[in-house]
């Protein structure tokens, strides 16, 4: 269950965490967790990149609750946001329709996603999910590589926890629509593009996706040839704003112009504010690509990232039935603008139509209402506060603000 170095830095949210974790992580000999994390033990965990790999072009931006000595936190039971709570706080009720699919992007093989989304869906009273077969039975998934085909690639533990994050908010947000995961060959911007493409445009569910999810990111330098696998007409494609703050600099996919970037919030169900900004979650005025005319203009001559948001905070984290090996699976706590990215896509299912950037701004112009305005919080420091601050209606972490409702969307 040990995180390798090279792979994960660990951030302590608290110093008083160490009693904890020793406590919440108690193991029995083969290796079962036997207790699960409480809302305050989650709210001072540390967590880590579950994607952290120098070689790799292209990074996911999910993050995983650890331990003090940067080992995973396997609950004997969910802890952390449940479908239902997630559905409740962002005001979704429909359930979607099984003529739906939502389209999830990732890098790398994931054996056992079916049956471990089969799992969490039957844990927390979400519908049946098969496999998706010529004139089978729906909602299902199906999965294939970057060109559509059947041969997937290899496993890696790292992006396999990405998917299963992807899959169960896709799942939590639409439990009726079907979903279509498409594995890149390896993390770089060229298989993931293409692997994008394939999203928008695979029948394999039955049906094209109304929405495609891409929870990763890197640096803008010489992406404009990807730039069109991101915009494809009546299809939400949402991207990810990316996990180190206003210091982590602009992300492509999420700036690109077709795209609906998608930043990251502290959840607080119940208090007041709902919700702030997460001190990790991307923002940024992009180096390369024009603004839209769309788009308010806050001291940033060129595209800005975010334009919608999520939750993301590790702290306030989510519930996943994620792998721990690549064999064994447990309930873990996630984070990240990865979690905000799928949670919007499956809203936007949970609609059964995509729309374009653009329609959002136009229908909260139209309607604030539509959306929760996050003017607290801050993910970092900026010479312009509305790049790095929540501000009252559009600034960079949150973009114009957070669902209520899917009248947004």
């Amino acid at each position: 269950m040990k995180i390798t170095p090279h792979r994960f830095s660990a951030v302590k949210a608290a110093p008083f965490a160490f009693v904890v974790f020793v406590s919440a992580c108690a193991m029995t000999d083969d290796e079962q967790p036997t207790t699960t994390m409480t809302d305050d033990e989650i709210r001072v965990s540390a967590n880590a990149r579950v994607c952290d790999s120098p070689a790799d072009e292209v990074q996911c931006h999910a993050r995983v609750l650890v331990d003090a000595f940067g080992n995973l936190r396997p609950n004997a039971t969910p802890a952390g946001l449940s479908p239902a709570t997630l559905r409740s706080f962002y005001g979704i009720t429909s359930t979607g329709s099984t003529s739906t699919t939502v389209a999830i992007v990732d890098s790398n093989g994931y054996p056992n996603a079916l049956k471990d989304l089969q799992t969490y869906r039957s844990t927390f009273g979400l519908p049946a999910i098969v496999n998706c077969t010529t004139g089978g039975a729906h909602p299902c998934l199906a999965v294939v590589n970057q060109t559509g085909g059947t041969s997937l690639p290899a496993f890696n533990l790292g992006w396999a926890q990405e998917t299963a994050l992807d899959l169960d908010m896709v799942s939590a947000m639409c439990p009726n629509c079907n979903i279509l995961l498409v594995e890149g060959s390896t993390p770089s911007f060229s298989n993931l593009a293409t692997a994008a493409n394939t999203g928008a445009s695979s029948t394999a569910t039955g049906s094209r996706a109304v929405a495609v999810s891409n929870s990763y990111g890197g640096g803008e330098s010489g992406t404009t040839s990807f730039s069109a696998s991101y915009t494809h007409p009546g299809i939400t494609v949402t991207a990810s704003s990316g996990d180190s703050g206003f210091a982590g600099g602009p992300q492509f996919p999420a700036t690109s112009p077709g795209v609906l970037a998608v930043g990251g919030t502290s959840a607080h169900p119940g208090s007041t504010p709902r919700e702030t900004v997460w001190s990790g979650a991307g923002s940024g005025c992009s180096t390369v690509y024009a603004k839209p005319s769309w788009q308010p203009n806050i001291g940033c001559t060129k595209r800005m990232e975010a334009d919608v948001s999520a939750v993301a905070d590790p702290n306030t984290g989510v519930a996943v039935l994620a792998p721990t090996s690549s064999t064994a699976s447990s309930f873990q706590v996630f984070g990240g603008t990865s979690v905000a990215a799928p949670l919007i896509a499956g809203i936007v299912g949970s609609t059964g139509s995509g729309i374009d950037p653009q329609t959002v701004y136009s229908r909260v112009a139209g309607n604030s209402g539509l959306v929760f305005d996050v003017t607290s919080g801050s993910n970092g420091s900026c010479s312009t506060a509305a790049f790095c601050h929540g501000e009252a209606g559009f600034d960079g972490p949150t973009g114009l603000g957070s669902p209520v409702g899917p009248g947004a969307f």
